[in-house]
């Protein structure tokens, strides 16, 4: 690095988010205005520009896992049967009732995955 380039701390970025939860404009802005050592910034796709802050930074790609993992897995099967009950029936409002249902389980799932 240059004599010239500031040495930036990761808590110094005052990010609000994970770096995989920002956009790939937010991500060459930040890189344009606060991390000149990573040079091509704005030609850079959203997963290079991730791996290039995670490397100026050190950080060890680790696999995240849900604690919810296994509880998400099973209201997936429910909702796979419950399609399939649901396109078995004739009657209206039972369909209705169901992908209501379903829809709710699908919330939950998101719910779920959102809280790691």
């Amino acid at each position: 690095m240059s004599e010239d380039v500031k040495e930036i701390s990761f808590d110094e970025l005052g990010l609000t988010k994970p770096l995989e939860k920002m956009t790939a404009k937010e991500l060459r802005a930040m890189c344009v205005a606060k991390l000149p050592m990573i040079s091509g910034a704005s030609g850079k796709d959203k997963d290079a520009l991730v791996q290039e802050i995670k490397d100026v930074f050190g950080f060890v790609e680790e696999e995240q896992v849900s604690p919810y993992k296994k509880q998400i897995g099973e209201i997936k099967k429910q909702i796979r049967a419950l399609r399939v009950e649901k396109e078995a029936l004739e009657d209206r409002n039972k369909r209705d009732y169901i992908r209501r249902k379903i829809n709710k389980l699908k919330k939950r799932t998101r719910k779920l995955a959102r809280a790691i």
